[in-house]
């Protein structure tokens, strides 16, 4: 991170004080500096400031944010949207580090806002910035960084979810022409509906299989004739984000769109994954701390047979393995993106998997644990504990389900000992 963007987000002027941490994160224990705990600070309020609990829980019950250009546009005031990004765009030039600290706060008060926040700026803008031309970044980022522009990422369909290498969206390109015409449609796409501009995987081959001939392209969707974006209704959770199905009729693309080179876009598909899961694991570091939040203050408030049930041994073991999962899952985390921001070449495909794919499962049974704590109050909407639980299911789902992480974890150790 840049000392100029360290002092930008300082410099930005957010409503309120964050409230003392019902469960403290000693950030300095797990590394954190000085200057990286002020900006999660500095992230924490402002996201207090517009996201009060009333109205975090309206958003979940009418699985709707009216007002999200607005604040998509003070977010961008704030820094939010431009950690990625380098200055001359707008940006704060910081890290993956400082963007999951920025992932994990918001996690912890929305799941639903967390989400397209996460898909805007770690799936979107970060694809561009790590693999556009110069004309591609200037055309794109100061308008994503600004919150001026919503970003998506269509990767998924319908026929292709964990197998996204059997992709069928085409995007032909004639002879002598300097366009592609783009056939088919993408699935589950965060921030579909709402989106401007698209980071679009297609097949630019119709005759290839797997991997060979993916192009990744970055489009302005409204300059397109031909693409409709269809909300999908009813999800459990992360209620609030926008989450469609795009259709691709004969929309003509120019060639200057592609991103990186033609036939090449799957090795800039799996950096990206890489990525998404990585930060995709900060916002189960997120739910965890959120569910902590609401069930240990609670376990001694409550009393029963004249005493708090957090004096109750069962629950003091609950709150115990509660608290051990969060730490490992963040120090696990936090060891990863630091090695990433050092050198993006560390990252590999199977740590990445893995630190998503035991946070969610993490996650998930700390905010089950919560729920338990909290007994029938858990189970109803007056507490967020029931909220936080639907929130963060879609972390053992999206970027690859915990099953394939698993087969991912399992491939590279069959690889290993057989290389030996």
């Amino acid at each position: 991170m840049t000392s100029g963007g360290f002092r930008r987000i300082l410099a930005r002027k957010t409503i309120g004080r964050r409230n003392l941490s019902i469960v403290p994160i000693e950030d300095q224990l797990f590394g954190v500096s000085e200057e990286q705990s002020a900006i999660r600070e500095s992230f924490r309020n402002f996201f207090e400031s517009e996201l009060t609990q009333k109205r975090c829980r309206e958003i979940d019950e009418t699985d709707s944010f009216p007002e999200y250009r607005e604040f998509w546009l003070k977010c961008g005031e704030q820094g939010v949207l431009g950690t990625l990004s380098a200055e001359e765009f707008g940006g704060t030039g910081m890290g993956l580090f400082e963007t999951s600290l920025m992932l994990e706060e918001l996690s912890r008060i929305s799941g639903g806002v967390y989400m397209g926040i996460f898909a805007h700026t770690c799936l979107s803008s970060y694809v561009i910035e790590r693999n556009g031309t110069a004309e591609q970044k200037a055309k794109f980022l100061p308008g994503l960084v600004s919150g001026q522009t919503i970003g998506a990422l269509a990767m998924s369909e319908p026929g292709s979810g964990s197998d996204v290498m059997s992709m069928r969206c085409q995007a032909v390109k004639e002879a002598g022409k300097d366009y592609y015409v783009v056939n088919g449609t993408k699935f589950w796409i965060t921030n579909g509906p709402i989106c401007d501009t698209l980071v679009l995987y297609a097949r630019t081959d119709p005759t290839s299989k797997g991997s060979k001939s993916i192009t990744a392209f970055a489009i302005d969707v409204r300059e397109l004739e031909g693409f409709t974006a269809t909300p999908i209704p009813g999800k459990m959770g992360v209620r609030g984000s926008y989450t469609g199905e795009l259709h691709f009729d004969n929309v003509k693309i120019p060639a200057s769109a592609v991103l990186g080179v033609e036939g090449k876009g799957a090795a800039v598909l799996m950096k990206g994954l890489n990525v998404e899961r990585l930060t995709g694991a900060a916002g189960a570091v997120g739910y965890m701390q959120a569910a902590c939040d609401c069930a240990f203050p609670y376990a001694h408030e409550r009393k029963q047979f004249g005493v708090p049930i957090g004096e109750f041994q069962m629950m003091q073991s609950k709150m115990a393995e509660m608290y051990a999962q969060l730490s490992a899952t963040r120090a696990y985390l936090y060891a990863l993106l630091k090695a990433a921001d050092k050198d993006q070449k560390t990252l590999t495909n199977h740590d990445c998997a893995a630190v998503l794919m035991y946070g969610a499962e993490q996650a998930t049974k700390v905010s089950l644990e919560a729920i338990q704590i909290l007994g029938g109050n858990g189970y109803t909407n007056a507490y967020p504990a029931e909220r936080i639980m639907r929130d963060c299911k879609i972390g053992e789902i999206g970027a690859g389900t915990t099953e394939v992480r698993k087969l991912i974890l399992g491939r590279h150790f069959n690889a290993l000992y057989k290389n030996n």
